[in-house]
């Protein structure tokens, strides 16, 4: 019996150019649950996250506030560039500080500081539990504690910490094991662990929401230090080498240099110093859509690509410049060199629209889907809501356009200095759609859905189904999209992301 449908060699090798909405994928054979499926998979050669889930690096899409949910969904997120090397080395800071099991550089207070003093940390920090130290520092003893209760019901927010804190403490000895730290949390019913040399100075700091967050979070992207991982843009320019030293400081996981052609000697000499100067960073080359400039950035000593060129909502480089691909094609032929000649991971950068583009990045090789428009208008995305035209929206613009680019975002097309600015990327707006708490537990849901209907249940199986000839594809026309799209109704009412809220 014949197979229906083509193998993935001979559909995109005897077809031009080839996106997401131009084929379907055949059904397999269903032969398990949804439970038994395992979404793990390698965001670079040496690092695997548990969900195939990148934020991507823009200005209007992941800050800490993104990265740390992407994180504890069990993805990552990549905190953009468009800001001062202080501002974003803070922002991967307070990514690490979120939940680290043991907090070894906690923000601590002195008696004197006031009240106002902890309303300041918690709008810059996101957190009131301070410890208080004899003077300020984590090098003196340790004297008190100020929590939420303590300064909760206080009017005058000038008094001394030394008036309102905690002296009573509970605390645990330096050495002990996050088992048992744990179990001194459990036992004391306390906020707060601090753990305290033999002088009593404070060594590190442990908080009791660390473990309602790992109950609730059981997927939570994490080092071996049992900190949130976090990614960091960089451009090639030559005094982002200073902002790289200090994203190393600040304990970021990987550096993905953000460059929208990424095939430039520019881009492998930035890979070579990162490497050298920085040997246990990740680091994420790109952008590229073609296998030479895959062979280029991999043998300069990418761990990871990034695929993708004019391929996003916002962004008009293909139109602008008559240069880039279409991404279902870019994502299959990089994605297939890259893992016949080094195998390193790719990941699909642009054209995820909806759930169905998820699996079908996944299904052309990508080991991760990296995200802008899908996770713009979330309640973490940076920026602020407004109406328009009766509709609550955020802000959404691409790093190449105008406005963007006035704020520095053109430093990945080599053209910050240019007297005559070329967007590749306009400004416009998305609808609100909730919390990412809400909403990527429903894409995961989603693409398990998709792997059963496939019958494979784990993305290396679903890969190893590409390359053996067992995932099959079909074209589709625009007969056929229409079809496969509601029709043939008065009206209806279509599922909104921004309503996929808990209880709703």
């Amino acid at each position: 019996m014949s197979l229906n449908g083509l193998d993935a060699k001979t559909f995109f090798e005897h077809e031009g150019g080839i996106t997401y909405n131009d084929f379907i994928l055949l059904p397999g054979y269903i032969d398990f649950s949804l439970d038994e499926i395992n979404l793990e998979t390698y965001l670079t050669r040496n690092l695997k996250i548990k969900r195939p889930i990148v934020s991507s690096p823009m200005d209007t899409v992941t800050e800490s506030r993104m990265a740390i949910s992407m994180a504890m969904l069990g993805g990552i997120g990549i905190i953009h560039y468009n800001n001062s090397i202080e501002m974003q080395a803070k922002e991967v800071r307070r990514v690490k500080r979120y939940e680290n099991g043991f907090i070894t550089d906690p923000v601590v207070l002195g008696p004197d500081n006031t009240i106002h003093d902890i309303d300041v940390l918690k709008e810059t920090h996101g957190f009131s539990g301070i410890p208080i130290t004899e003077d300020g520092t984590q090098n003196s003893k340790l004297i008190g504690i100020v929590t939420k209760r303590d300064i909760d019901f206080e009017t005058d927010r000038t008094r001394k910490l030394k008036d309102v804190m905690t002296t009573q403490l509970v605390t645990a000895p330096a050495g002990i094991s996050l088992a048992e730290g744990n179990s001194i949390l459990k036992e004391s019913k306390k906020g707060k662990l601090p753990i305290i040399d033999k002088q009593g100075r404070l060594v590190s700091l442990m908080s009791r929401t660390d473990l309602v967050k790992n109950a609730d979070f059981p997927f939570s992207s994490k080092n071996k230090d049992k900190q949130l991982i976090v990614g960091a843009a960089l451009s090639t320019r030559e005094d982002d080498k200073e902002r790289l030293d200090e994203l190393v400081k600040a304990g970021v996981d990987i550096i993905v240099i953000d460059s929208s052609q990424g095939n430039s000697i520019f881009q492998i000499n930035t890979i070579r110093h990162i490497k050298k100067k920085h040997p246990h960073v990740e680091v994420v080359g790109g952008n590229v859509v073609t296998a030479k400039q895959c062979k280029s950035l991999i043998d300069a000593g990418a761990d990871a690509l990034r695929i993708g060129m004019g391929s996003g909502s916002i962004c008009i480089t293909q139109d602008t410049l008559a240069v880039g691909r279409a991404q279902g094609s870019a994502v299959y032929h990089t994605a297939k060199f890259s893992k016949e000649y080094a195998n390193v991971p790719v990941i699909a950068d642009g054209g995820i629209a909806h759930i169905g583009h998820i699996v079908k990045a996944l299904s052309l090789g990508a080991s991760t889907v990296m995200m802008g428009g899908l996770l713009a208008g979330t309640s973490e995305s940076p920026g602020e809501y407004f109406y328009e035209g009766g509709v609550r929206v955020k802000k959404y613009r691409g790093m190449a356009s105008h406005e963007a680019m006035e704020k520095g975002g053109g430093k990945r097309y080599l053209s910050s200095e240019d007297r005559i600015k070329v967007a590749q990327g306009v400004t416009g707006t998305v609808v609100d759609k909730g919390s990412v708490i809400n909403l990527v537990p429903y894409l995961i849901q989603s693409l398990l859905h998709s792997l059963q209907e496939l019958g494979y249940r784990s993305i290396q199986e679903l890969h190893s189904g590409i390359y053996e000839g067992t995932l099959r594809f079909e074209k589709r026309s625009q007969s056929a999209q229409a079809e496969g799209n509601v029709h043939s109704l008065y009206s209806f009412k279509e599922p909104h992301l921004g309503l996929l809220r808990m209880g709703r």
